[in-house]
């Protein structure tokens, strides 16, 4: 057991770490883009902060521990951790290698589905913790792209006459700012759910009682470093397609979609409900973009970005579960 421990967290810890270079690009692609942060400028401030944000809160972690499933009553549930990271941290590095703003939590949360159904069956997954989980993930990209629309639109209205060299300036300025509100409320949200996983996988080992149990400091230190470590190493690939290629993103807009978006994860965090960082800022980037003008957006590009969006749970799901059957067929349980 304490094997499987070492061994879970270790696969928490990476899942973390990909998650700081896959989705924080996310975070500071508007701001690199414009060149109101260099890029190592941006790399440390969204490392710090996310840090930061990682020690604030603990309620998403706690939501992801016991809406799903309740680990206390697995009894493999070691495994089905093992082979939910497996197919998180696979499907992770697939969207990234194509640069593809595929989100994490999505992943995450999809895997943890079809584990717990190939390892417990049906009856084990929280229907209605599940049900509140995949609302919160499908309502947030609305929310974010309508903030930020109307963001952006409010300040075309309020600016329409400012000279748009001095506009830009001061917006650059200002994104700074707002790359460092995006950063913190992303380890807010983000990095609890290694938390989470972790927890997960101490109550289903008997090492800890209940998932309402206060989460041990070494478990959001841990996971606050690793998430920080892999938002130092960056994800060249995601700022590219974040920061270029849906439009081109001006300092005005950069400033509406890091402040559009960052308020939704923050709010869903003080819910204690795990929202996708990757979709929130896409959509708000989108939403910023049609307000500024509907034509300046690459649609196809982001109809493809969509469609990663939709098949991540249900593939993760399907690859968890045949990963969770090759862990069981090795181990004979």
């Amino acid at each position: 057991m304490l094997t499987a421990i070492i061994i879970v967290i270790f696969l928490a810890l990476a899942f973390d770490f990909i998650n700081g270079f896959h989705d924080t690009a996310n975070a500071i692609a508007t701001s690199v883009s414009t060149r109101a942060l260099t890029p190592r400028r941006a790399i440390i401030l969204a490392s710090t902060l996310n840090f930061v944000g990682a020690m604030t809160f603990t309620g998403v972690a706690k939501t992801i521990g016991k809406d799903i499933a309740d680990p206390a009553t697995l009894a493999h549930g070691m495994e089905i951790v093992m082979a939910t990271l497996l197919a998180a941290i696979a499907w992770n590095l697939i969207t990234w290698w194509y640069g593809i703003p595929s989100s994490s939590s999505h992943a995450l949360i999809g895997s943890l589905t079809g584990a717990v159904i190939s390892g417990a069956g049906f009856a084990a997954l929280n229907s209605g913790g599940f049900k509140k989980i995949l609302l919160g993930l499908l309502f947030s990209p609305l929310i974010a792209f309508t903030v930020g629309f109307i963001v952006m639109y409010l300040i075309k209205v309020v600016l329409a006459k400012t000279n748009p060299h001095k506009m830009n300036k001061g917006f650059r300025s200002l994104q700074v700012v707002t790359a460092a509100f995006q950063s913190f409320t992303h380890g807010t949200n983000d990095a609890q759910k290694a938390m989470g996983i972790i927890m997960f996988a101490l109550v289903a080992g008997g090492y800890q009682t209940s998932m309402d149990e206060a989460i041990p400091l070494w478990v959001k230190v841990s996971a606050a470093l690793a998430m920080a470590l892999g938002t130092s190493i960056g994800g060249w690939k995601i700022i590219k397609t974040m920061g270029t290629k849906i439009f081109k993103i001006e300092p005005a807009n950069g400033f509406a979609a890091d402040l559009s978006s960052a308020t939704v994860i923050l709010t869903a965090t003080m819910n204690e409900l795990p929202v996708s960082t990757t979709h929130a800022i896409t959509s708000s980037i989108l939403g910023v973009g049609s307000a500024k003008r509907f034509s300046a957006v690459k649609w196809g590009l982001a109809g493809r970005i969509v469609i990663a969006w939709v098949i991540t749970i249900p593939v993760s799901a399907v690859l968890a579960a045949l990963i969770y059957q090759v862990i069981a067929l090795v181990t004979g349980i």
